[in-house]
This record gives C-alpha cells, structure tokens and sequence, in this order.
C-alpha cells in the first residue's frame, strides 16, 4: 500500500464513520451498494459474477478503482451459485443454467403446500431450531440431503462434506478481498456481518409468505414462539461476524415485515417484539445495525425511533426520506434514497437533480450516506452512476471540516441494557453438539480439560454457523 493509499483510506473511512455517528465529516459520504452493476461495468456477465466469485471480487475492485467512491460491499453478488450447487439447495433460479446468462440469480419461492416447514411443524422448531433446521428444513431444501429414516448415501455425505469446504472457501476470501479494497484502491469495506428478523426467516425458508400469512391467522401464538426461538440464535450469528474494530455496522436485509404485507398488530406483537431485542443486544456490544428497509417502512418509522441515539443507520429505499429525515434524523445516520428507476431509465440531470434535492434536505447538519434506494443492478447506466458520484463530491463538501475525520465508532451510552432475550430452547446458540454433552461421551480428562474444551466449542461452531447462513445468507 502507498502512502497516498493508506492516507485515501484514513479519510475515507473516518468520513463513513463520522456520518454513521449521525455527524458531520468533511464532505457526504458515497458508499453505493452495487451488484450486478459491477459485472456491466467490468465486462462480464451475471453468470460469471454469481458462478464465479473472483471475477465477482475483481469486479469490485475495478469499480471502486474507477468511481472514487468511500465504501463499497466486498461482493454484494452475495449468493455464489458454486456453493449453493455444492450443498444441493433447490430454490434459486441460477445466470446461465435455469435463466439466461445476464439475468441477475432469482429465489424461486415453494407454493404454500410445498414450504419447507409444514405449519404442524411449529413444535418441533421451537424446541430446537437447530436441531430441526438439520433434520427436517435442511432435508426439504437440498436435492441431496436425505430425509431422517432414509437411507444414507454418497450424495448426502458429499452436500456436507462440499457445501461446508466451499463455504469455508468462500468465506476465508473475503479477508484478502477487503485487503485488496483498502490496499489497491483505498475502500472501506462497507459491511459485516449478516442478520435478519426472525419472522423474515419465517417468511423466506420455512413456510414461504403465504403460509406465513396463513399462520398468522391460524396460529398466531406459535408464530411469536418460533420467532422468540430463532433470535437468540439470529444475534448469536450477527455478532460471529461483526467488525471487531466495531466500525462497520451489521447490516440487516428487511423484507416482508413491515405494512402491507403483514398487519401492524402483527409488526408491533411479532416482528418488532422479536427483532427488538437483538438489535438492542448487537448495540449493547458495541455494534451498529445497517436497517436495509427495503420496499417502504415509513409506516413504522416511530417505532424504530425508540431504539437507543446512533445504534442504527437507517438506509431509504422507496419511502419518503424527507419523512424518514424529520422523524429520526436527529438520532440515526440516515442512507440511500436515490431512485434506482432513475439510475436505470432516465438523464444524467435527473440523477443530479434528485441527488440535490435529497442533500439539500437530509444533509446539512451531517449524518447523510449517498446511496441508491435498492442494490443497484445491471440495469443502471453507467453514465447515470458517474454522474451520481460525480456530483455528490462536488456539491456534498461541507464547510470548514477537513479530513481526515475522526473514525471513532459510536458506543452505547454506560448502563445500557438490551431488552430481554428470550431463552434458547434446545442446543444453545453456537453449538450443535454441546459440551456438556460431549463431554459425557469422553473417558476422564487426564490433562488441561479448558482446552479440551475450548478447541471442541470452536469447531463445533462451524457446522452451526454453516446452517444458520444457508437460512440467512445463501
């Protein structure tokens, strides 16, 4: 790395920070949160983007080389189809195989009498989420995983045994790929970490959106009790991966829990009852939470505005990010709000036009995050994406600060506590085997029984993190 690189990186990152503070750096931070959009730009496909990680990754780097941009996402093509082919899972349509080449991956949703979960199942989840994600969920879900009583073979031993080494694969390149973004282009890497509500687990692998619906009017109760036995383990997983420097935030993907696809008692009783206090947990360790309200979340802005000043920053897609502004801007670093139809169909004027608009009205006192309002895909021009970035950094400079800005994270003010967590039933969270279990199944332990310990709680969190990303992240 450079001088001039590391020096780049300092202020960068010290911006992103600032602004996540709910502050004012030096200028309006740009940190695009773009996909597919890489792939167009650097001449590939969305097949080789989603198939192929290191074109994806290299694809990064070309972008956030060309654009000058603060931060970018180390691959946000998140879903590598090589690992979700290694572990057999039957739910995405992949570029190049089921769809064409250049077409972005698509979740292809089971009818509601195909859901993986079938509604008679509620107990047997919420006594055990892992348990049940291994032996019932993750069966329904892989071509190749069998069915408990059914016979084992080849092709079952092998998802395991490929699913879990690609994952490792996969994951242990992210380090040199957020290396290579601060090293050759001097990029903060925007994210860490994965998290989603628990009713969105729900919704998107167990029983699908209409059962989900249904549930809600047939078994309400059970609903709340799953979502109550998922997130311990949601927070567990979130806080396994989160920035140690505490300075990126963990981003949270929002989908299908907010108005109008579910009732606000069922917002109020369910989703926010449950997501509440892992979000609160993740703040009181010291970490921010990335709210990637995707859709419009306008309608339940003044619940989130009871969570603690700074312990989220809040990104806009199709909502009214002036509301958005006058009802929490004053507590939450706010993202996003650029019209991705904009990006996409429209002049470069009405780009820099919306881009003013917006930073004349969110951005004045700080706390403002240049971005798309959803993850900006092959469609975007690039004319229209330069001419975004182009005019944020010269229009977005705030007078009188001067970079770099201070990249202290922000903290939980002393004698914070989190909501109550509701306790985990079953194998407890970051375990599949527990060690009082395992333990009973051992001769004595003659010497240093903490390190016995110890070494076989690390490794048996491997294949618990490995079920619990297939849920959230693949």
């Amino acid at each position: 790395m450079t001088a001039d690189t590391e020096r780049l990186y300092a202020e960068r990152l010290g911006r992103y920070v600032t602004a996540m503070r709910n502050e004012k750096p030096d200028r309006v931070p740009i940190r695009p949160f773009v996909a597919e959009f890489v792939a167009r730009y650097a001449g590939y496909t969305c097949q080789d983007v989603t198939h192929d990680y290191a074109r994806a990754f290299e694809a990064v780097l070309k972008a956030a080389g060309d654009f000058d941009w603060d931060a970018m996402v180390a691959n946000m093509v998140y879903v590598w189809t090589g690992l979700t082919e290694a572990v057999g899972l039957n739910y995405y349509a992949i570029p190049g195989v089921q769809i064409p080449a250049d077409t972005g991956f698509q979740y292809v949703e089971p009818p509601e009498e195909k859901a993986y979960m079938l509604p008679e199942e509620y107990d047997e989840l919420i006594a055990d989420p892992v348990r049940y994600a291994y032996e019932v969920w993750l069966p329904r879900a892989s071509r190749d995983v069998q069915a408990r009583g059914r016979p084992v073979s080849l092709r079952n031993n092998l998802s395991f045994v490929r699913g879990g080494m690609a994952m490792m694969q996969y994951f242990g390149a992210f380090g040199p790929q957020v290396e290579a973004m601060r090293r050759r282009c001097g990029t903060v890497s925007a994210i860490a970490g994965i998290l989603k509500a628990p009713l969105d687990i729900l919704a998107d692998k167990f029983r699908g959106y209409l059962g989900l619906c249904s549930d809600l009017a047939e078994r309400r109760e059970k609903v709340k009790a799953a979502c109550e036995a998922l997130a311990p383990h949601l927070l567990w997983v979130a806080l396994a991966g989160a920035d140690p420097n505490r300075q990126a935030p963990i981003a949270i993907w929002m989908h299908r829990g907010c108005v109008p696809f579910v009732s606000r008692r069922d917002f109020e009783e369910i989703y926010w009852a449950t997501l509440r206090p892992i979000i609160e947990g993740i703040w009181a360790a010291g970490h921010q939470t990335l709210f990637y309200a995707e859709g419009n979340w306008n309608a339940h802005i003044d619940a989130f505005a009871e969570l603690p000043a700074r312990s989220i920053v809040y990104h806009v897609d199709m909502a009214d990010i002036f509301e958005v502004h006058r009802k929490i801007g004053q507590k939450f670093c706010i993202s996003g709000g650029v019209p991705n139809f904009l990006l996409a169909y429209r002049p470069p004027r009405e780009v820099t036009d919306a881009c003013k608009r917006i930073i004349d009205g969110v951005a004045g006192d700080g706390g403002y995050i240049l971005d798309a309002g959803a993850i900006v895909q092959n469609d975007a021009r690039v004319e229209n994406v330069r001419a975004m970035t182009d005019f944020v950094r010269e229009y977005g400079v705030y007078p009188g600060v001067k970079a770099p800005c201070d990249a202290t994270p922000a903290a939980p003010e002393k004698g914070f506590a989190p909501s109550p967590m509701p306790a985990a039933a079953g194998t407890p969270p970051g375990a599949t085997v527990p060690w009082s279990e395992k333990v009973k199944e051992m001769p004595p332990i003659t010497g240093d029984a903490d390190m016995v310990r110890r070494v076989w709680e690390s490794v048996d969190a491997l294949p618990y993190l490995y079920i619990w990303h297939l849920l959230e992240g693949f």
